[in-house]
């Protein structure tokens, strides 16, 4: 990154928070004009804050360029072109294409699905994901006024990111057998039974086996709520969860799956896991990355878990703030 240009990249997911599963649930919808409006926000506040270049991606609905379009600082934006495809291949391709304009902290508006796609091919930038998917526990519900702010006095190199930011945990799925299988999960990988690839209707609870976290918090909504009714694990702890769920155990949770869907989960057994502990994931069912079902175990050569503590450093807005106030970056002198 350099110090005499210090850039930052806004990646926008504009299908976030309109899928299917809002029906299905009772979510709100997140629109395209509002993702404007932040983006807008977001622009003027990392530019009022160190930052001298800004970078979006130019995606189908143009809301990058919709927000920039009239601002007074539009000559310090630049809008990214890509060919679309107008799948998760999009988001990827803009982090690359800001990466190579030398962008190494990003903000992500999306959900943990689209955090998820910066964090596999970038584990070493720095991120700071916002909420505007559906069961999000991994993105900050953070004004943007001041999650532009904080970006920016990292992006800009006035607060060094290492000593700022945490890296965040990562579940790291591999197979001893196959090395082309690797992939990651920033929140929660699950087995379903009873499921099929590509489906991206809720999950149902009594179709649950194992569930690994690295949150478990019992506020959130999803799969982490399930293990933080249980023990609560978080950004800051160096460990997460296991969770053997069975429809036909004794003991049941209800648990908000998605927004305002409440479902019992039969719970079989739970303990904290380890960083670095391998957990085997059977020969059968459907395996999920943070709501995203893409494997077919039965397809696949058998496959392990775990969780490391290896993947993006992760700008906390109000802790950044906090910061910058103990070190008086936030007071003009005159």
């Amino acid at each position: 990154m350099s110090r005499e240009s210090p850039s930052l990249g806004i990646i926008v997911n504009p299908m976030s928070g309109r899928d299917v599963r809002r029906v299905m649930a009772r979510a709100s919808t997140s629109a395209h004009q509002e993702k404007q409006q932040q983006v807008a926000r977001l622009i003027v506040s990392a530019l009022q804050h160190g930052v001298d270049r800004i970078f979006l991606g130019n995606e189908p609905f143009r809301i990058g360029a919709r927000a920039s379009e009239n601002l007074a600082e539009r000559h310090r934006v630049r809008l990214l072109d890509y060919p679309l495809t107008h799948t998760a291949r999009d988001t990827e391709t803009m982090a690359q294409m800001m990466w190579n304009e030398g962008c190494r902290t990003f903000i992500v508006l999306g959900g943990d699905g689209t955090s998820r796609i910066v964090a596999r091919k970038f584990p070493d930038a720095i991120l700071l994901p916002l909420s505007t998917g559906t069961n999000n526990v991994f993105p900050f519900r953070e004004e943007a006024t001041i999650a532009g702010a904080a970006a920016a006095l990292v992006a800009s190199g006035r607060l060094a990111f290492d000593d700022a930011c945490l890296r965040c945990k990562r579940i790291v799925i591999d197979s001893h057998v196959d090395p082309e299988i690797r992939d990651i999960a920033l929140i929660d990988a699950v087995v379903l039974h009873q499921d099929v690839i590509g489906s991206f209707m809720p999950f149902e609870g009594s179709q649950l086996s194992t569930l690994i976290l690295t949150r478990a918090e019992p506020g959130s909504v999803g799969m982490s709520p399930i293990g933080g009714y249980l023990e609560a694990s978080t950004h800051l702890d160096n460990w997460g969860m296991l969770v053997e769920c069975d429809a036909s155990a004794a003991n049941r949770l209800p648990v908000p799956l998605s927004p305002g869907l409440w479902q019992d989960v039969g719970i079989k057994d739970y303990k904290r896991l380890p960083l670095g502990m391998p957990v085997a994931l059977g020969s059968t069912g459907i395996l999920a990355f943070d709501g995203d079902r893409s494997y077919d175990l039965a397809k696949v050569s058998p496959l392990t878990a775990r969780i490391e503590r290896d993947g993006p450093w992760i700008i906390d807005p109000q802790h950044i703030m906090r910061l910058a106030m103990k070190d008086q970056m936030l007071l003009v002198r005159t």
